[in-house]
């Protein structure tokens, strides 16, 4: 019931952007484990290097401006990562589309074939599999060891960062996602 309060909440909240900006907001959403959620007082510039998928094909973080972005830097050998990602996944699958993309990227080099086997075992069906293998995108953003997950606005900005593995799909964590998706400043 109060899991359902907070994302009601997050929600009118959301949807009065005036609120929804302000960190103080997200600061009162923060509910569980999401207490450990860093909230910035203002948007830090996000890292500009390119990163790749298993392709080859070249991506920045700028491929995804308009959207609110979860980006999750992880690794195949790391457990908490293991743990969270189906829940980034289910993340995704809820409420990934026009507004919000949940974008997992693999912290410095990660075997091609146990990074199939993670894909295949944890069943990750909707995301993304991009790579950071020199780790210059993740040393752009101070990121030292995963998991690490930043919270970007639409204009691809750091409002917020996590350290360590999270239940990304919980209700406390959908709350605050959400009120940044309803803010379309954010």
């Amino acid at each position: 019931m109060l899991r359902s309060a907070l994302l009601y909440a997050a929600l009118l909240f959301g949807a009065n952007a005036a609120f929804a900006a302000d960190p103080a907001v997200l600061e009162a959403l923060k509910q569980g484990e999401m207490k450990r959620l860093v909230v910035h007082d203002a948007p830090k510039p996000s890292g500009l290097s390119a990163f790749t998928d298993r392709d080859g094909g070249s991506h920045s973080l700028a491929d995804w401006q308009g959207k609110v972005v979860l980006l999750n830097f992880w690794a195949v050998s790391c457990v908490p990562c293991r743990e969270e990602m189906p829940a980034l996944n289910a993340l995704e699958k809820e409420l990934g589309g026009e507004d919000f993309a949940v974008v997992p990227v693999a912290f410095g080099y990660n075997h091609p074939g146990g990074l199939a086997r993670f894909i295949t075992q944890y069943e990750i069906d909707a995301l993304p599999v991009l790579l950071d293998p020199d780790r210059r995108l993740s040393a752009e953003m101070g990121v030292i060891a995963p998991p690490v997950t930043m919270l970007l606005d639409r204009e691809g900005n750091e409002v917020a960062r996590f350290i360590g593995g999270a239940e990304w799909d919980s209700d406390e964590a959908k709350a605050i996602i959400a009120t940044l998706i309803a803010d379309p400043a954010s």
